[in-house]
C-alpha cells in the first residue's frame, strides 16, 4: 500500500514523482545538543542544514514524515517579494522599510536557486509567473503595480498584460489582464524537502521522524523538549510547525491559523495544448486565490479550494474539476489522476510570524501561502541568529501581527464567516 499521510488528505502527484523518499528513525532515548528544531518542513530542514554545516550539534524532530505538511504538498510557486505587494507595504511602513522587506524576499529567491544548484538538488525549476485579474476593475492596479516595481523597487521583470495577451498566455479568456513576471518561477516542492533533509543529515544533523513534541520547557538557560520516548535538552529551540502546531505552544497558536487548500493533477495535456503554452505558473486576484501551473511532464496542477476549518472535502476531484472547467471548458471531462490537500498557516495581515515565544525559543511560520522561498530562507536566517546576527530576522520579528480575534474557542467560526464573506465577494 502506498504511504498515506495521516495529517493531510489524498496522495499527491509530488509523492509519486519525487523519487526515493528516505525514512528516518524515531527518537529513542534522551539527547543533548546545541539546537533542537521542532518540525521537518522547509523552515526546520533548512535551519538544520545551515546550522549543521556551520558546526552546530542539531536535533530535529518531526511528528510524522518530512513533507507530510504544506512543505511537501503546496503549489510550488515562488512568487516575488513578500505576499503583500511592495506598494502596500510602503503605505504601511514607508518606502525604506518596504524596500528592505522586498529585498529580503528577493534574496530568499536567489538563495533558494543557488542553494539547490550548489547542493545538486533537482527541484524541476520552471521560469515565469502570471498574476491575473478576475475582475475588470482590478486591471488598472496590475498596470500600476508593474510600473511601481520597476521605478521604486528596482525590479524590472514584471510587465503588464492586456486582456488579449493574458488570454494568449493562459489559453483562457476568463481573465481581464494582469502581469507577467520573468524573474521568478515554480518548483517540485517534495524534491526540495527530500534534498534538504539529505543535505542536513550529511552535514551531521540528527533527524527523527515519527517523533512528536509533547511539551517545551525553557528554564535556567536550557530548553527541554519532551517526546514520547525521550527528552532533548538544548541551548536553543526553533519551533517550525507552522499550521500544524495545535496546542504545542500558545503564542504561536493565537497568531497562526490553519486553513485547508486542495490541489488536483490532470493527465498530461500534450504538446499541442493551448493551456499555458509558455509554462508559467498562475495566481489570480480572488481572495480565495486560484493557483495553477503546468508540470514538466505537461500536467495541469490546479489549486483553489480553500477550507477554513477542520473538515476536508469528501471528494477533492469534483471540486477541482469544477474550477478547472470554469477557466478551461474543454477540460471539463479531463482525467484527474491525483487530488490532495494540506494546511497552510495564515496570519491576520497575511504576513509571516516570527517571535521569541519563551526564552531561547523562537517560533517561525504564518507564511500565508507565500512560503516556498521565504520558509527556506528563514531557516537560514535562524541559523544566522544562532551564530549571533539577528538583524535580518528582526526585520520580520518587528512586523505587526495581531492575534486572531475570538480566542481559541471562537476564532475558527469567526474566521470561517469572515473568509466566506470574502469568497462571496470574489463571485460578485
Amino acid at each position: 500500500m502506498p504511504y498515506q499521510s495521516p495529517i493531510s488528505p489524498g496522495r499527491s502527484w509530488y509523492e509519486d514523482t519525487a523519487g526515493p523518499r528516505p525514512e528516518y528513525p524515531a527518537l529513542d532515548g534522551d539527547r543533548t545538543c546545541d539546537v533542537v528544531i521542532i518540525g521537518g518542513g522547509f523552515t526546520g530542514l533548512s535551519a538544520a542544514a545551515h546550522l549543521a554545516k556551520a558546526g552546530a550539534n542539531v536535533v530535529l524532530i518531526e511528528a510524522y514524515r518530512f513533507g507530510d505538511g504544506a512543505s511537501g504538498r503546496n503549489g510550488g510557486q515562488l512568487g516575488t517579494g513578500q505576499r503583500a505587494w511592495a506598494e502596500d507595504l510602503e503605505a504601511e511602513y514607508g518606502l525604506s522599510r518596504a524596500k528592505a522587506l522586498f529585498d529580503l524576499a528577493e534574496e530568499a529567491k536567489t538563495h533558494l536557486l543557488e542553494f539547490t544548484a550548489a547542493n545538486q538538488i533537482d527541484i524541476d525549476y520552471m521560469p515565469g509567473q502570471l498574476s491575473v485579474a478576475h475582475k475588470q476593475r482590478y486591471v488598472d492596479d496590475y498596470k500600476a503595480h508593474a510600473e511601481i516595481m520597476a521605478s521604486r523597487f528596482s525590479y524590472p521583470h514584471i510587465s503588464f498584460m492586456d486582456a488579449r495577451e493574458t488570454a494568449e498566455r493562459l489559453g483562457s479568456t476568463a481573465y481581464f489582464g494582469g502581469t507577467r513576471d520573468t524573474g521568478t518561477g515554480h518548483i517540485h516542492p517534495m524534491k526540495l524537502v527530500i534534498g534538504t533533509a539529505r543535505l542536513a543529515a550529511l552535514a551531521g544533523a540528527q533527524l527523527f521522524e515519527g517523533t512528536p513534541s509533547t511539551g517545551i520547557i525553557s528554564s535556567g538557560g536550557k530548553v527541554k523538549v519532551s517526546t514520547p520516548r525521550g527528552t532533548v535538552t538544548a541551548q536553543k529551540c526553533l519551533i517550525a510547525v507552522n499550521a500544524y502546531g495545535g496546542t504545542l505552544e500558545p503564542v504561536s497558536a493565537a497568531h497562526i491559523m490553519p486553513i485547508g487548500s486542495f490541489i488536483g493533477a490532470t493527465v498530461p495535456l500534450g504538446a499541442d495544448s493551448d493551456v499555458l503554452p509558455g509554462g508559467e505558473a498562475v495566481d489570480d486576484s480572488r481572495f480565495v486565490v486560484r493557483y495553477f501551473r503546468r508540470s514538466k511532464d505537461g500536467r495541469l496542477l490546479f489549486g483553489g479550494r480553500e477550507v477554513y476549518g477542520v473538515n476536508d472535502p469528501k471528494d477533492i476531484h469534483i471540486h477541482i474539476r469544477r474550477q478547472i472547467a470554469e477557466l478551461y471548458p474543454a477540460l471539463r471531462d479531463v482525467e484527474i489522476t491525483h487530488g490532495w490537500g494540506g494546511y497552510v498557516g495564515i496570519t491576520v495581515p497575511r504576513k509571516p510570524f516570527v517571535r521569541e515565544v519563551m526564552p531561547n525559543v523562537i517560533s517561525v511560520g504564518g507564511y500565508s501561502g507565500h512560503g516556498v522561498m521565504l520558509s527556506n530562507f528563514f531557516g537560514k536566517l535562524y541559523a544566522e541568529t544562532v551564530a549571533g546576527n539577528r538583524d535580518r530576522l528582526k526585520l520580520i520579528e518587528d512586523l505587526k501581527i495581531p492575534p486572531f480575534p475570538g480566542g481559541r474557542r471562537f476564532r475558527t467560526p469567526l474566521l470561517f464567516l469572515a473568509l466566506n464573506w470574502f469568497a462571496l465577494r470574489d463571485r460578485i
